[in-house]
């Protein structure tokens, strides 16, 4: 009897076994299934969800390592409606904290769909503000009080412009979605944003760590010296108070690698308040008047004519020219500024007058063709291709254009009935200052990623004029500025530069009573370190960039050789001598 209970034990264990083994088989077949796996992902989707992240935006520096643009931390401050327990109390501690009114905050706390767990409150709100409200919230926990249940702060990244409106026009603003407008904020977006990655965040907690970096965007250090800019910006504001004048431009450039020392401007407004954008520049006005207004130039582009007559051999620096008062070119006559005659002058004593007849009859000596070619070699109507968002283009009309007539080769050749911008006027001269060489100019300096930086290698626009032209007209504009006693003038240095008073066209004709005054000028004249250029629109004191434009271009050159530490000639001298 116990043999035969004993086998039937046996047996139906050995059924079991089996039994146990067709399940374990089944199991494991059907987890490798295919619609296993389908199952699988479709709980991992469960598990988790797929975010987006967005990189921290780069930061931008002067070349001297001053920050211009970076990036705080502010807090979307809202409210768990699950959690909260007091909504009079709630409205009445957020209204007066954040600057709102219990009425309204209190309607959003008691008034939300009620499929709604979370609702905000305000965002960007400042880490002080948020501070104290942190503190709040703990002294009445500490105190058993629950008013503040289900208050929440998530703090994230806002632009952050510590100068404030420091170089507004070069740098531009980030608006609230993460685009950037204007000047480098819009040239380098792409950049600056980096690349932002849709990640799959687990919700266990456990898991967080496996989330990748998102590595930043690249943080990018431009020419501009802050000090400098500072200066220039002060100068400006100066002197557009003194002379009575609504906008001007200040540039200051190294004239041997293009690179923009220092670009002031008007209007300027607190980058960190982008929003006054609409209530400053609601008539149209350029964002950025250096690059993005053309204007006709007056007698600064004598400087280019000079230069175009002399490398073509049409003039030397003591060619004669008897000046009557007037010049016929295309059927009409041309007068100088004054309308008087100026009789034998050598062309230095042309651009020291400032004589427009002399100028016209220059260009009529060259020639249609060689004229224009000349100056479209200088870049004029052309852009100078700068890294900056907003550069308008000019105009330089020439034969052929509907608009042209003969008598434009006379008045284009001392400035008038062709428009350019201050920064085409400046790269066009750097051809004088840098040995016949015309640079671009960039405000970008280097690009620094993952600890490495990479500098912007100088660009050159072409070769207008031969490096003997150019020495040529140092020496000239040297000499005319001497002998002019001019207000530009600035002790211990040798200066070069030209005045340019262009009076304002309208729809009558040219208006004699309001002028834009100009001045563009450079040094040390042996060795040319930075160029400066002036524009004021429309001053009231005086239409005469003598009087206005000279004396702002001596200050800004005092400030510039100041803070580059450039040693007046005579120490320059000594010390090359030793």
């Amino acid at each position: 009897m116990r043999q035969q209970y004993a086998i039937r034990s046996m047996i139906i264990t050995a059924g079991f076994v089996l039994i146990g083994l067709a399940v374990i088989v089944q199991m494991i077949r059907i987890q490798n299934s295919e619609q296993a796996m389908i199952f699988l992902s479709q709980g991992d989707r469960y598990a988790g969800e797929f975010q987006m992240f967005y990189p921290e935006r780069g930061q931008i520096y002067d070349r001297n390592g001053h920050l211009l643009a970076g990036n705080r931390t502010v807090y979307e401050v809202g409210v768990s409606l699950n959690d909260m327990e007091n909504p009079d109390s709630m409205a009445y501690i957020l209204g007066t904290y954040l600057g709102l009114t219990y009425e309204d905050v209190y309607k959003k706390l008691t008034e939300s769909p009620e499929s709604w767990e979370y609702i905000v409150i305000q965002d960007y709100v400042g880490a002080n503000t948020v501070e104290a409200l942190q503190q709040l919230v703990q002294q009445l926990n500490d105190a058993d009080d629950h008013r503040l249940n289900g208050l929440a702060f998530k703090p994230h990244l806002q632009r952050s412009y510590p100068e404030k409106d420091l170089a507004s026009n070069v740098l531009g603003f980030v608006t609230r979605d993460g685009r950037g407008y204007f000047g480098i904020e819009e040239k380098y977006n792409d950049l600056l944003a980096g690349n932002h990655v849709q990640i799959w965040v687990p919700r266990d907690p456990n898991k967080a760590s496996e989330i990748p970096r998102v590595p930043n965007g690249t943080t990018l250090v431009l020419t501009l010296n802050r000090d400098l800019q500072a200066k220039v910006e002060s100068i400006l504001d100066q002197a557009l108070s003194d002379y009575g004048a609504p906008n001007g431009t200040i540039i200051v450039m190294d004239p041997r690698n293009g690179e923009i020392l220092a670009m002031a401007t008007t209007p300027r407004m607190d980058l960190n308040n982008y929003e006054n954008y609409f209530a400053l520049y609601d008539n149209g006005s350029q964002y950025n008047r250096s690059i993005g207004m053309a204007y006709e130039p007056g007698s600064v582009i004598k400087v280019l004519t000079m230069a175009a007559a002399v490398d073509m051999g049409t003039v030397r620096p003591d060619t004669t020219f008897i000046d009557t008062g007037s010049i016929e070119v295309g059927g009409i006559t041309i007068q100088n500024w004054n309308r008087d005659s100026w009789g034998q002058q050598d062309m230095i004593g042309c651009l020291q007058h400032s004589l427009n007849v002399c100028m016209a009859w220059i260009s009529s000596q060259m020639g249609v063709q060689s004229f224009y070619g000349y100056m479209e070699s200088f870049g004029l109507g052309h852009t100078t291709g700068i890294d900056l968002a907003g550069e308008a283009i000019g105009r330089l009309k020439v034969p052929g254009d509907a608009d042209w007539y003969p008598v434009d080769l006379g008045t284009n050749a001392f400035g008038q009935g062709v428009s350019v911008t201050p920064l085409q006027m400046l790269m066009a001269v750097s051809s004088i200052a840098n040995e016949g060489k015309m640079v671009t100019p960039h405000v970008l300096y280097a690009m620094v990623r993952d600890g490495h930086q990479y500098n912007v290698p100088s660009q050159y626009a072409g070769s207008p004029i031969s490096v003997q032209t150019a020495s040529t007209l140092n020496e000239m504009l040297a000499i005319s500025l001497e002998k002019e006693s001019s207000q530009a003038l600035l002790p211990g240095y040798r200066l070069a530069g030209k005045t340019g008073t262009a009076q304002i066209p309208t729809d009558y004709g040219y208006d004699p009573s309001r002028t834009n005054v100009s001045f563009i000028g450079w040094g040390p004249v042996d060795d040319p370190q930075f160029m400066v250029y002036i524009w004021l629109q429309s001053p009231t004191t005086s239409i005469w960039s003598s009087e206005t434009a000279a004396p702002v271009f001596s200050e800004v050159a005092e400030q510039t050789v100041i803070l580059l530490n450039i040693p007046p000639d005579v120490v320059r001298s000594q010390l090359t001598t030793k």
